[in-house]
């Protein structure tokens, strides 16, 4: 059964016409409950797919893991509906040694798609501390490299393609440009936290020397989760906040919004974007 899609009879109308009925495609959104040792952790609403993936990058996300060693393992539980399983329970397990979630961290709410921070306690509890520094990260990357990564996120966004309603987020190589990873999901947190938990699988982290590209706009979180995985550039094809561009300011990392055709802003951090052909003319 295909989870990420779903057909829905609709009715076409378009002013002065007949109505025309016919079905669409529409990106499925259905909550993911996530344990860590048999324990609720937080509910999040998201696109079924790669859910082993979002877990883990939800976990360092909240901190409490940093490297590919901390997760164990993860698996479904029964959570049936008609005595079917609706795959949408999963509990993790840690690796040896590693600090369950402090009990603050549970989400009292559900998360939903458009907000991955819904049910923070605090509002000091909003902000989580990096074992990265990505303000000592060398990196540097070309902007006419940067132009190609919109289309190359573009190209791979298949489900997209099929529903026009859900968000990608693609990690790049800097030096070389290669698409790495690309994952897509309702929830643009979501999407960012598939990424980083296939860098965890992979024991990546901290993803120095890379970009992370959002089809979205960047929103304080997502800096934040770039900073958690040690990411040092996220670039938006969309504008940021004011305080993702002061938080990216405060860590060090390389913000760069309404990244379009040839052109892009760069809000924070715009010693590592080298524009080759003003290097060039200048020499």
């Amino acid at each position: 059964m295909n989870r990420i899609t779903a057909r829905r009879k609709i009715t076409r109308i378009t002013v002065g016409a007949q109505p025309l009925a016919g079905e669409d495609l529409l990106a499925v959104e259905e909550p993911l409950e996530i344990r860590v040792n048999g324990r609720r952790l937080a509910v999040t609403m998201r696109t079924p797919g790669n859910d082993v993936d979002l877990a883990a990058g939800f976990l360092v996300s909240e901190g409490v893991i940093t490297q590919g060693d901390d997760f164990n393992s993860a698996r479904y539980c029964a959570g049936a509906i008609d005595g079917v399983n609706t795959y949408n329970v999963l509990d993790v397990t840690l690796g040896a040694g590693v600090a369950p979630p402090a009990p603050s961290l549970e989400r009292s709410l559900i998360t939903n798609s458009s907000c991955g921070l819904c049910g923070k306690e605090s509002i000091d509890a909003v902000r989580t501390k990096s074992v990265f520094e990505i303000a000592d990260d060398a990196v540097h990357v070309t902007a006419e490299l940067l132009t190609t990564f919109p289309d190359k996120l573009r190209a791979g966004q298949n489900v997209f393609e099929k529903t026009g309603g859900i968000h990608a987020a693609g990690l790049f190589d800097a030096a070389t440009g290669e698409l790495l990873v690309l994952r897509e999901d309702v929830g643009r947190h979501n999407a960012v936290d598939k990424v980083i938990g296939w860098a965890v699988k992979e024991n990546r982290l901290p993803l120095t020397g890379t970009v992370l590209m959002v089809s979205s706009r960047a929103s304080f979180e997502l800096t934040q989760k770039a900073l958690m995985a040690g990411i040092p550039v996220l670039a938006a094809v969309s504008a940021p906040s004011s305080l993702a561009a002061e938080f990216a300011v405060e860590v060090g990392m390389t913000l760069v919004g309404f990244l379009r055709g040839n052109s892009m802003v760069v809000y924070a951090g715009g010693d590592r974007i080298i524009d080759a052909q003003v290097d060039e003319q200048a020499a």
